[in-house]
């Protein structure tokens, strides 16, 4: 392929290419992204926890936009300075045009860091160019490299969390979560030499179901492929879709790493749309708002449950816990006393089993 041969062209002729690749230490996370839209995780010392996620647009059995075989770059991977949101920041994107086979589209990439932070959110942005409309399937394609080393390590998801699990005993534990959707189909197999087939890859993200647990038994590994439900774009039309990747050095310690991802990814969007359907939890605005000393949150819970509700200021810093208990089915109220926070921008954030809810509130003082 296109990467390999440039690779061994320059081991062969033993010089230094500065290829576009963008990097940034959170402190706790290092995140490579290259040229061709490869991102890869490192811990402090510049362990490697991850070969490669990239991404992954189907429309067909003979139509699937891959990193190997079609990726194209647009825009060279640089680190932005300053950054949109968060403290780090990199941005590039890539297309079809070397393989110049379907899908055509063009895939703008972020991938966003926070100081100290063991996480990463990553923003795809799909635009559609062909000249009819697509039904879009887009995932990932993931390749663990667990404290650098191949083989024997186990996938698990979590159903109710959403969270895919990559582990291997006491090694590190690598978490993945798709935030901007739900994933219809998780699929995970033994590597093997050229397994990037157009057809393959279609079957994978049209497996239909997410397996709880995949478990490697040979000294390649699992490759591990997400995808989440079909979404129709028209000509010039793009989506974007938001995952949170994060390391720890056991499973609780990576899920607080996506948990906090989570957090900042609600103060990323802004204030979503809520649907309140009998199924989702709910989460009013406060009033009265702006606010200056006290103000009233309400929120619904469609069943019993543990309930987390906290505030964060303007760059993602939690400044308040308001509840972190179980609770039970209906409308609840919540009294926040503002009175020693500055004036500003405020963001709380309701948790729920696997659903999440922000709205903003001012404080003005």
């Amino acid at each position: 392929m296109k990467k390999t041969l440039l690779i061994l062209s320059v081991l062969l002729l033993n010089i230094t290419v500065s290829y576009s690749q963008a990097s940034f230490n959170t402190g706790a996370l290092r995140v490579d992204v290259s040229e061709y839209g490869r991102i890869q995780l490192y811990t402090t010392g510049d362990v490697q926890q991850l070969e490669r996620a990239s991404i992954l647009v189907g429309t067909g059995p003979t139509a699937v936009f891959d990193y190997q075989n079609d990726a194209n770059t647009v825009d060279p991977t640089v680190l932005v300075d300053p950054p949109t949101t968060g403290d780090f920041e990199i941005y590039g994107s890539v297309d079809n045009s070397y393989s110049g086979l379907p899908p055509a589209v063009l895939v703008k990439y972020n991938a966003y860091g926070w100081t100290n932070g063991g996480y990463t959110i990553v923003k795809f942005n799909v635009t559609n160019n062909e000249t009819s409309a697509i039904d879009a399937s887009i995932g990932l394609d993931i390749i663990p490299y667990l404290n650098e080393t191949y083989g024997y390590d186990s996938v698990s998801y979590d159903n109710t969390t959403g969270v895919i699990w990559f582990h291997r005993g006491t090694d590190e534990s690598m978490g993945m979560k798709l935030l901007s959707d739900t994933l219809s189909s998780l699929y995970s197999f033994e590597w093997y030499d050229g397994y990037y087939v157009d057809s393959d890859y279609w079957n994978w993200m049209n497996y239909g179901s997410k397996q709880p647990l995949y478990a490697s038994n040979t000294v390649d590994g699992p490759v591990s492929i997400t995808s989440q439900n079909p979404v129709t774009l028209d000509p010039g039309a793009s989506v974007n879709v938001y995952y949170a990747m994060a390391l720890g050095s056991d499973e609780q310690a990576m899920l607080d790493n996506l948990a906090a991802a989570e957090d900042q990814y609600i103060i990323l969007l802004g204030t979503p749309e809520m649907n309140q359907s009998a199924n989702n939890i709910y989460l009013g605005q406060n009033s009265p708002n702006p606010v200056n000393q006290s103000t009233t949150i309400s929120y619904n819970l469609p069943d019993a449950g543990f309930v987390s509700l906290k505030v964060y200021n303007s760059v993602g810093s939690e400044v308040a816990s308001l509840v972190g208990s179980n609770q039970a089915q209906g409308s609840h109220t919540v009294q926040f006393n503002t009175g020693g926070l500055p004036s500003g921008m405020y963001y709380y954030t309701l948790k729920f089993n696997d659903q999440v809810r922000s709205n903003k509130m001012t404080v003005i003082k």
